[in-house]
């Protein structure tokens, strides 16, 4: 890990290694597909992060914008990778409130049990009719 100021990679290797994502490939298509911003601005997955950057990106439902504390292009233990970023505190509320409410919600077919009766069939054609 470095953190000197000068210290740079790619995002797709820092996302990878920082073990956001499981693979450099899924990082990169995250990066390709638009769901990584440094400092607001899009970029393409050979853009180089420094210490000191925002990162937001989105992994699934996980929406997380995180800060650049280190720099790293080598996947190590979870420890060494947490202390790469810091995670903001907006980002922090934002992905707690997203798991409460994941949480809560209640699932369509947890009524149901097995498959549906023809009665429960015919009301279910007739309401899509």
């Amino acid at each position: 890990m470095d953190q000197d100021p000068g210290a740079r990679t790619r995002i797709d290797k820092w996302l990878w290694a920082a073990r956001f994502f499981k693979t450099r490939s899924l990082a990169t298509e995250a990066v390709e597909g638009g769901k990584v911003r440094i400092n607001g601005l899009g970029v393409k997955p050979a853009k180089d992060v420094r210490p000191g950057d925002r990162v937001a990106f989105s992994n699934g439902p996980v929406a997380r914008e995180v800060i650049v504390r280190g720099i790293s292009d080598k996947r190590g233990s979870a420890p060494l990778a947490q202390q790469l970023y810091e995670e903001t505190a907006e980002s922090i509320a934002a992905r707690e409130a997203a798991a409460d409410a994941r949480r809560l919600k209640v699932e369509p077919a947890a009524e149901r049990h097995g498959r549906p009766t023809k009665r429960e069939r015919r009301d279910y054609d007739r309401w899509r009719e």
